[in-house]
């Protein structure tokens, strides 16, 4: 199994930036892609953006050019990092981790952007 714990959520402003991590309970290493997905009010969770093996990035359209995914497998963690926030962007986002053919998934957190 792999536990997820997200945190950097909160409120922002139009156009600000956030990072979101996301820490792994295994070495980033066993787990085959680790994503961060989207859910807004009323609708179904999203990609927003995963990442693999040999650092192989993947992102929704709608955030390209202003999200980035990285990882630090010293320290078993993946980074969203968030820029040009706008409104649209206010969503709970999870952690995803798939694992032996399994997928897991963080509580997620909150992101708002608001002014």
């Amino acid at each position: 199994q792999v536990q997820l714990v997200e945190s950097g959520g909160g409120l922002v402003q139009p156009g600000g930036p956030l990072r979101l991590p996301c820490a792994a309970s295994r070495t980033l290493f066993s787990i085959t892609v680790m994503g961060g997905y989207r859910q807004h009010t009323g609708k179904e969770r999203g990609l927003v953006a995963n990442i693999r093996s040999g650092d192989r990035t993947n992102y929704a359209e709608s955030v390209k050019g202003r999200f980035t995914i990285s990882r630090d497998t010293a320290k078993n963690t993946v980074f969203l990092q968030m820029n040009s926030l706008k409104a649209e962007d206010t969503a709970v986002y999870h952690c995803n981790a798939l694992y032996r053919d399994n997928d897991y998934w963080g509580l997620g957190t909150q992101v708002t952007v608001s002014s």
